[in-house]
């Protein structure tokens, strides 16, 4: 695996140059794919969602759905929809990173979590272009601001749209140190220079067998 502190802004700007009619290729052809899964899935999950949503609101109080800002390609602003997993007022002391044993996430919300069907309303977001189904995670403005001042080559994981899952989440666990944060940038650097269908579906798959196997959490 390739270390992000190891690569240089020059090098990875003209690896990505090198690549760049392939890259849009490859993003062209992806938004009517996306969309129409996107679509097709929303069609099929609205009555899941809409009972996941019931058993939140019963189960703990706070609303059914989760919306928080998130910074999308090229540094964008967008709001993010999630099934809620925390108790409500979760981070009224500041946001700070989730962690599987995480005491704010509620019981159900673990569920969730573990199956990763918190992440179906990002359906929605996929629909509006605001997200991919496959790309580097979106991230809190907060730790965005932040990380990009202490990790070099940070913002260069903006190139490319967010992602439902990507290549870091199937590669890695949860941001629990910087380090963490240092080697899932490094597998969304070479997403952003790897990128094409091929590699999507690889993530997919990957995907399918990280959330069958019942691993890792939302974020």
């Amino acid at each position: 695996m390739m270390k992000s502190t190891s690569l240089g802004l020059t090098n990875f700007l003209m690896t990505t140059a090198a690549k760049r009619s392939a890259g849009f290729v490859h993003d062209q052809a992806k938004r009517p794919v996306e969309l129409t899964l996107a679509v097709i899935g929303l069609i099929i999950a609205a009555p899941v969602m809409l009972l996941l949503g019931i058993i939140t609101k019963l189960t703990s109080r706070g609303p059914m759905f989760y919306v928080q800002e998130r910074i999308g390609r090229g540094g964008k602003p967008f709001r993010m929809y999630k099934l809620r997993t925390m108790c409500l007022d979760a981070e009224a002391g500041g946001p700070v990173w989730s962690a599987p044993s995480d005491p704010r996430v509620t019981p159900f919300g673990r569920l969730l979590r573990k199956t990763h069907l918190d992440e179906l309303p990002q359906l929605i977001n996929v629909v509006r272009g605001e997200m991919s189904l496959i790309g580097p995670r979106p991230e809190r403005a907060h730790f965005v601001s932040k990380l990009q001042r202490s990790i070099p080559l940070y913002t260069a994981r903006l190139a490319v749209k967010p992602g439902i899952t990507g290549l870091a989440q199937v590669k890695h666990h949860y941001d629990r140190s910087i380090e963490d944060v240092q080697t899932k940038l490094a597998y969304d650097l070479e997403y952003v220079r790897r990128a094409c269908l091929m590699l999507d579906l690889q993530i997919l798959a990957l995907t399918v067998i990280k959330v069958v196997g019942g691993r890792g959490g939302s974020c």
